[in-house]
């Protein structure tokens, strides 16, 4: 048996990893997850999100939940940000204590364009890459201090000469997180948010430099990935992408071509990994195996995978090389110590999906480890 067969052969869940210079002890990574937890004022983040990631410490990696980069960047209720003192002293406290129970966590960078409401923006409207009407909901806080579901206005288009703004914005955020203690940033690329709404045709009818051709669309995308890494380094560094799907109203015909596009592009600067958010976790079809040989070919670097995934799956494609690693989201929210669990085959808790979004300790950190 061949070197390269053995390694193949170990290659688990549970084998190491290293991505850029941070190194993983498993595979598990856990995934970004919008809790709605944040403080108010300010979207500070709190002693209960620091508990919350402490329990969740033995995965591989903590990606934390999107964390908006600018009073422009919110989308939702009770998010938390990473652009003001308050916030970057808040992340510190959750770091540290991350750091503590043994682990790691990067900051997902995110800003959300359309998928917004004016009642975040001082009755401004959301931003995007064209005026275009949609059909999607966000949730804000309603009358009786509940999360309510609303929906989303009609965006204006971000001028040519807003966009450097934008870009600063995440160059600040990538210096905040850095500053508040996190192991590296994710740029979040996916889900039909801002940058997404560049990349794909569906929604960027520009004229300028930032519309029209593939690369275009994709420049903006690219030109924040640059700026992150110059505000860092590459090793400290990853963005997430959602090539193939339909996410917070954003049908995308063209995102197979243009997540091959990314994916290459990306490659071309060794950042620390490229993640793939799946289609089927939204009600989206699998993507096949064909594709991913693309996209594994497109880029070299490491694939770290989510979207509905099982044990068994992650198994599967880890032994065909075509990720490094997996990153479940409901079911670490259920099982702060999903890995063990995992590893050891044993029982799942079930997630509540009535408490995933705002409130407080219920659904959220009294999910129990296995005891037995």
């Amino acid at each position: 048996m061949s070197e390269r067969s053995v390694q193949r052969h170990m290659t688990s869940l549970f084998s190491p990893l290293s991505l850029g210079s941070t190194t993983l002890p498993n595979r598990v990574l856990m995934a970004p997850l919008t809790r709605m937890r944040a403080s108010r004022p300010g979207d500070v983040p709190n002693p209960l999100m620091a508990d919350y990631y402490r329990q969740r410490a033995s995965a591989g990696l903590i990606v934390s939940e999107g964390t908006q980069i600018s009073p422009q960047g919110k989308g939702y209720m009770d998010t938390p940000g990473i652009y003001s003192a308050e916030q970057v002293e808040g992340w510190r406290h959750v770091t540290d204590t991350v750091h503590e129970a043994g682990g790691r966590i990067a900051a997902q960078l995110w800003h959300t364009g359309r998928v917004s409401h004016e009642s975040f923006h001082d009755g401004d409207l959301p931003v995007s890459a064209s005026a275009l009407p949609y059909r999607n909901r966000t949730t804000v806080r309603g009358e009786d201090g509940t999360p309510t579901r609303v929906n989303c206005p009609t965006p204006r288009a971000l001028e040519t000469a807003e966009i450097a703004d934008v870009i600063d914005d995440y160059r600040r955020a990538t210096r905040n997180a850095r500053e508040a203690g996190f192991d590296l940033v994710e740029i979040h690329a996916a889900h039909g948010y801002l940058l997404h709404q560049f990349a794909s045709a569906s929604s960027n009818e520009r004229t300028d430099s930032y519309g029209g051709s593939l690369a275009n669309r994709a420049r903006l995308t690219l030109e924040v990935l640059d700026a992150v890494i110059a505000e860092w380094d590459a090793e400290h560094v990853a963005i997430r992408i959602s090539p193939i799907g339909s996410f917070n109203g954003l049908e995308d015909p063209e995102g197979a071509e243009m997540g091959l596009y990314l994916a290459e592009e990306i490659g071309k600067r060794d950042i620390a990994f490229l993640h793939l958010s799946e289609p089927d976790w939204a009600g989206g079809p699998e993507l096949t195996d064909d594709y991913r040989k693309q996209l594994r070919a497109a880029h070299p670097g490491p694939i770290v995978a989510a979207g509905a995934y099982t044990s068994e799956k992650a198994a599967r494609l880890l032994e065909a090389e075509l990720i490094d690693a997996a990153a479940f989201g409901r079911t670490f929210i259920a099982n702060p110590d999903l890995p063990r669990r995992l590893e050891q085959s044993l029982p799942l808790n079930e997630p509540d999906l009535a408490t995933f979004y705002g409130g407080g300790e219920a659904g959220y950190t009294d999910y129990p480890e296995w005891t037995a």
